[in-house]
């Protein structure tokens, strides 16, 4: 499985962006699909995951303003990131977990000016 992810770039604090996130193989409804992200200086960490019957895990720091979602027909995943600011710059990573193995897309930057 191979996990392609757009959507990054530059904003200014207060603004929004949108990630998208796109698996080449079958995640089962079952499995989770999200995002991490690794800030400046910092270990990865979880933003976000989604998965059918668990429902919607953020980071504490997320909360209220970003949404997950997902099409689990296309095997989509996105992130939609609003009232943006500097904390939240950093290389966010789209995940996938499938017969018991976790799979990384490549990463995508996210940059929040003040």
């Amino acid at each position: 499985v191979q996990l392609q992810a757009s959507g990054g770039g530059l904003v200014q604090a207060g603004g929004s962006l949108r990630l998208a996130c796109e698996a080449s193989g079958t995640i089962f409804a079952n499995n989770a699909m999200g995002w991490f992200r690794r800030r400046p200086g910092s270990q990865r960490e979880l933003v976000a995951t989604i998965t059918y019957g668990t429902g919607k895990v953020y980071a504490d720091s997320v909360k209220g303003r970003f949404v997950i979602g997902r099409d689990y027909t296309k095997n989509t995943v996105n992130l939609q990131m609003d009232s943006l600011t500097p904390e939240d710059t950093a290389v966010y990573y789209c995940y996938a977990r499938q017969r018991e193995t976790d799979y990384w897309g490549q990463g995508t930057q996210v940059t929040v000016s003040s």
